[in-house]
């Protein structure tokens, strides 16, 4: 028999037709299935049909190849797979900073670059598709995932979420380096009540245009070939189902033609756990008619489908939209021809190369924010021998150190003992290549953090799937804390090293607070109080709130998990080997109760504090330090009149007024002066990255689309409104950070 649907000279449309002719209802419906190649594999892809199969261990992704030759008409699978800061769950891959972490680098260069660099070793070692990059914006400090964001602001979201795309994709889905790109989750995910994961967002839909939806517009326009959909409710309707949000606005207005994907069980959780639908054959029928493409682990999809059919819920016809999209990007990846099995000739060849380490080495060091500083930093490696105290459970913990969706993070468990410990520089590591060799570096670990305990609700959700355990604190150890007190008077400078662990970041992890967790309070309040110059870092996968004894420490250092290469980068930065440049993708709090503390919030409040605090944050979006002073001059504007056919010009003097060169993030914000409708106090829109020498200056010039300075208005339509405005320019979004320049939009 002629089958056209094998032949690759034929064009995809007249494969696809002759292929979707020769399935059975049930292969349709299969197709439309991502199971977890954890459980049986046999019966997923024989009695199943699975389009598609994660969380796949090496010799899985193997066992279910060998499978899908087996079946009547071989259509190839899809593997997916975590790869989000590096091929995550291969033993011995590169891991990067997680992507807060690389947020603060400022840099998509970078971050196309790290995207390019995971692909090429996923792709080697027969994975298809990432679930990445994450595009929420982080709002409340208390959502576990955080440290999956890019940060809060969607100017600068959407500048890096697009380089990961295009790094991710290369050259096109026929080059076999190429793995497909998944933005995610679609859309407003983060905006939940108390920061609790998956919870109502309370969301309207010109609050979603305005701020959460242009990150995902851009990389929809830019070709990202997959979204996944986020776990929550809006105005009551599940994202899953939100006719809205993915007919209208993402396949209608946006043109969109690519594949969307449910988040882990979104389906089965509006049965079980959302109780929107009454079975599962009503909970199939609704994602299917609302565009969804693949169901993600809810195996009960495939009866329900069957049975949603049967009952004229919907039609087999439904099913041909989605499959017609699966299949297509099959055949655009070239499964037919080339499954992209693994491959061990190119696995020992691209998997954590030299050349990747030094990335990984390139981004950590970029990642590092300094942001304070009495002058203790950068140690002088010159000056006669010193004695370095190196205090807290995270100076020497790898695992930890690399974060969420890395190893032995939890989500994967082929890796026990997570990745090589010899691939990994901890600070206390880092800290022993770098300082000189007659130093003496110290080491006393001073406090726990946590323990777990089991779930007093059970082990298991309704659905079936485990139910993690929980966090209890490990109180302060005095003992402990008197022997890194005791290391500390006999230092001339102590390493305090806090934050938090994977157990308190992540999917299902949001927190009731922000402080440090176990004896940390108790340690950094001693080693503070014996008067000893005290470098606090700060290794956390989100903005922590710390104890007020950290104003009288010497310097404040924050690292979001830095990957592999995080302690390498952090001793060189602290003995002055390399400049910090982190600026603050994020901004900080003083205190849990500020949430939110995100810059660009909507201005017209009474006042700008609480009755008992001020709403400033601790640090500010933007912020970071250097080793030397920088001034701006002069800001201008070239023209002062303008339509919104034209560009703006701003030109600024960037001086450095110190002894040592700098890396210097140039910010600009722009201020709509009077709008129709509320809007944020100021915006990032535009930045540059400069580099100055000791006494350089140089005049920085930043161009900004007139039609960029927009607002959103009632009937949800984004405009830009004559007027006065104010371009706003200089290191961070702190107002007093800033000077500003005016210029009035005519009417066009």
């Amino acid at each position: 028999m002629n089958q056209a649907y094998l032949d690759a000279s034929r064009p995809i449309d007249e494969r696809l037709a002759d292929l979707l002719s020769r399935m059975t209802r049930e292969e349709k419906v299969g197709q439309m299935l991502q199971l977890d190649a954890r459980g049986d594999l046999p019966h997923l892809v024989t009695d199943m049909h699975v389009g598609s199969i994660l969380h796949t261990s090496p010799e899985r992704v193997i066992e279910a190849h060998r499978l899908t030759e087996q079946t009547r008409l071989r259509i190839p699978l899809l593997v997916g797979e975590d790869c989000i800061h590096g091929h995550s769950f291969w033993e011995g891959a590169t891991i990067f900073p997680t992507q807060l972490g690389m947020a603060a680098t400022w840099s998509p260069d970078l971050l196309e670059r790290v995207a390019r660099a995971t692909a090429v070793e996923a792709a080697a070692t027969g994975i298809h598709w990432t679930f990445s990059p994450v595009l929420c914006i982080a709002r409340d400090l208390r959502w576990g995932r955080v440290n999956e964001t890019f940060g809060e602001d969607p100017h600068l979201i959407g500048e890096l979420a697009s380089a990961m795309v295009r790094g991710y994709q290369g050259s096109g889905l026929t080059d076999d380096t190429a793995i497909l790109a998944c933005a995610k989750h679609f859309a407003g995910y983060s905006e939940t009540q108390g920061g609790r994961d998956a919870s109502e967002a309370d969301i309207s839909r010109r609050k979603l245009r305005s701020w959460f939806l242009p990150p995902f517009e851009r990389v929809a326009r830019e070709g990202c070939r997959t979204f996944m959909l986020g776990y929550q409710t809006t105005d009551g309707v599940p994202i899953t189902i939100n006719d809205w949000l993915l007919s209208d606005v993402l396949r209608g207005e946006w043109g969109y033609t690519g594949m969307l994907i449910t988040d882990w069980d979104n389906v089965g959780r509006m049965v079980w756990e959302q109780k929107v639908q009454p079975d599962y054959a009503h909970a199939a029928a609704a994602a299917v008619l609302a565009g969804n493409d693949m169901i993600m682990t809810t195996p009960n999809f495939y009866d329900g489908a069957l049975s949603a059919i049967e009952q004229g819920l919907m039609s087999e016809t439904d099913l041909d939209r989605a499959v017609e999209r699966i299949l297509r990007l099959k055949f655009e990846l070239g499964l037919f021809e080339n499954p992209r099995r693994p491959d061990y000739e190119r696995i020992n060849a691209v998997v954590a190369t030299e050349e990747h380490r030094a990335l990984n080495l390139e981004v950590a060091r970029r990642s590092v924010v300094l942001l304070d500083n009495d002058g203790v930093l950068p140690l002088d490696a010159t000056a006669p021998a010193k004695r370095i105290a190196v205090v807290g459970p995270l100076a020497d913990d790898a695992q930890n150190q690399l974060g969420d969706w890395a190893g032995n993070s939890g989500q994967a468990g082929w890796i026990p003992d997570g990745h090589p410990r010899e691939m990994i520089t901890t600070i206390l590591d880092g800290l022993r290549s770098v300082a000189p060799d007659d130093w003496e570096i110290n080491y006393t670990r001073g406090a726990d953090i946590l323990r777990l305990a089991p779930d007093p609700e059970g082990e298991f959700f309704p659905d079936g799937q485990p139910r993690g355990p929980v966090v209890v604190p490990i109180e302060a150890d005095p003992a402990a804390i008197a022997e890194a007190v005791t290391a500390a008077e006999a230092a001339d400078v102590v390493v305090a090293v806090v934050g938090d662990t994977v157990e308190l970041t992540g999917e299902a992890a949001s927190t009731a607070t922000l402080e440090l967790v176990g004896g940390q309070i108790a340690l950094l309040d001693a080693v503070i109080a014996t008067g000893k110059p005290v470098v606090v870092v700060l290794l956390a996968g989100k903005p922590l709130v710390l104890p007020a004894s950290v104003q009288e420490a010497a310097a404040l250092v924050w690292i979001a998990n830095p990957g592999m290469e995080g302690g390498r980068a952090v001793a060189e930065v602290l003995f002055g080997e390399v400049e910090p440049s982190g600026r603050l993708p994020i901004s900080f709090a003083v205190h849990v109760g500020q949430q939110p503390t995100y810059y660009n919030q909507i201005r017209g409040q009474h006042g700008n504090r609480y009755a008992d605090l001020t709403q400033r944050p601790a640090h500010a979006f933007g912020e970071g330090l250097s080793y030397t002073t920088v001034e701006y001059r002069s800001v201008a504007v070239r023209e002062e009149r303008l339509t919104a056919d034209d560009t703006l010009v701003v030109d600024v003097e960037v001086a450095n007024t110190g002894s040592r060169p700098v890396f210097e993030t140039v910010q600009l914000y722009i201020r709509d002066e009077v709008t129709t409708y509320s809007w944020a106090d100021k915006e990032l829109k535009a930045y540059r990255q400069v580099e100055l020498q000791p006494g350089e200056a140089a005049t920085v010039t930043l161009e900004l689309p007139v039609s960029a300075c927009t607002i959103v208005d009632a009937e949800g339509r984004r405009v830009v409104e004559p007027g006065h405005f104010t371009a706003l320019v200089g290191p961070s979004s702190r107002d007093e950070a800033l000077q500003g320049a005016g210029f009035e939009v005519l009417v066009s």
